[in-house]
């Protein structure tokens, strides 16, 4: 077998400028929403009510962010996610490569790194969920794109069904204990993350645990397989490669401006019900559906940024951050658990929004100049050049 015939992964060169500046947008996007589980206790993500200040102008970091971000980031994630596995398997069908093979080791590799990830760092990981949907869709890998989006609407649909019947026939009922957990329930979570790495696991290992078992399948798989579907979809449109007529990329931007107003408008029907548990699975509607349509704007303006400035200074610096978002999704938990955790400076339930947010517009800042300067040296961020080194089975050049 000649070097040409070895599996190796894409050279920089064949990228696609416009994926990574999405992938760059969507991890430094997660991190506004993912900040507030790493600061403050988990409820406050369902209910911002329930502790700390939440007036003036943490009011306003809150909403802008729910609006902006709450959602939006990890949707166009997970899209980008389904878009990489086709064209992770297309590249390697191209080479005559062993596709099939190479993906379910990459997958299994990025399910062992996230549990790694969930039960060492932080609860919320996110990779161990696409490592499972990953495994299981890409048995529709040759299907047609509209029929790619139709499985996605049925798998995106089941979650606000359930809730709004849950919501129709139990009532606020079905998540009072979520919706508005007990004082002492609060105290216990804040005094958890404040204490030590080892007092941590006691909520970190079995919240974890409940999220990748009873949370994937009642809830994570539907959004999350969905999304991903839909985003094998707009890879094989061409919409996520930049590949399509301009005007549509201004349609995505106007459906963007359209999903705004809808999750505005769940802000006001949630305000109106006092913030009761009996509106909240209501309200969560809006939010869920506007996330799309959001995250579709979100690829429109992106898109049309690129096309328009394809070298330019901040395509090439979103780029640098999308080549190596795998490295800074981790480097965000564990920078974040070190600023707040107990085994760093303990700062769990103690900064306000607004403070939390001022850190992430500077730790923005660090990593996109970390990315850039990373790459003027290496050709994949650390944790990329370990993937993929397990990936091909071979240690690869960096």
């Amino acid at each position: 077998m000649s070097d040409a015939d070895v599996p190796a992964p894409t050279p920089p060169a064949d990228r696609i400028v416009s994926l990574d500046v999405l992938r760059g947008v969507a991890v430094l996007g997660i991190l506004v929403i993912n900040v507030r589980v790493f600061s403050m206790p988990e409820t406050t993500l369902l209910n911002p009510t329930v502790y700390g200040d939440f007036t003036g102008v943490n009011y306003w970091v809150w909403l802008i962010g729910h609006v902006f971000a709450e959602l939006k980031f990890i949707t166009l994630f997970s899209a980008l996610f389904g878009a990489s596995i086709l064209l992770f398997v297309d590249h390697k069908r191209r080479k005559g490569q062993p596709a099939l093979r190479l993906h379910y080791r990459r997958t299994v590799w990025l399910i062992v790194i996230g549990l790694g990830h969930a039960y060492l760092l932080w609860y919320g990981d996110v990779l161990v969920a696409y490592g499972l949907c990953g495994l299981a869709l890409i048995a529709v890998r040759d299907w047609e794109p509209r029929a790619l989006a139709g499985l996605a609407t049925v798998l995106l649909l089941v979650v606000p069904l359930l809730e709004v019947f849950a919501g129709l026939t139990v009532g606020g009922q079905a998540i009072a204990a979520q919706w508005a957990p007990s004082e002492a329930a609060l105290r216990a979570e804040v005094a958890t993350y404040r204490s030590g790495w080892i007092e941590q696991l006691d909520h970190r290992v079995p919240t974890a645990f409940s999220r990748q078992t009873t949370g994937f399948l009642g809830s994570t798989f539907w959004r999350v397989g969905g999304t991903v579907l839909l985003g094998m979809a707009l890879y094989k449109w061409g919409v996520l490669t930049n590949e399509r007529t301009t005007r549509l990329y201004r349609w995505l931007v106007v459906g963007g401006v359209v999903g705004v107003a809808v999750v505005l408008a769940g802000v006001w029907y949630i305000e109106a019900n006092a913030w009761r548990a009996d509106a909240a699975l209501f309200w969560r509607q809006f939010n869920y559906v506007g996330s799309l349509l959001v995250a579709g704007g979100y690829v429109g303006a992106v898109t049309l940024y690129v096309r328009a400035r394809p070298n330019g200074r901040l395509t090439r610096a979103f780029a640098a951050v999308g080549r190596t978002a795998f490295s800074n999704y981790l480097l965000q938990s564990l920078v974040a658990t070190t600023v707040f955790y107990g085994h760093g400076l303990g700062l769990f339930g103690s900064v306000s929004r607004s403070v939390a947010f001022g850190l992430v517009v500077a730790f923005w800042v660090a990593e996109v100049a970390l990315s850039v300067v990373w790459l003027r040296r290496f050709r994949f961020g650390p944790v990329e050049w370990v993937w993929r080194t397990l990936t091909y089975g071979r240690r690869q050049p960096m």
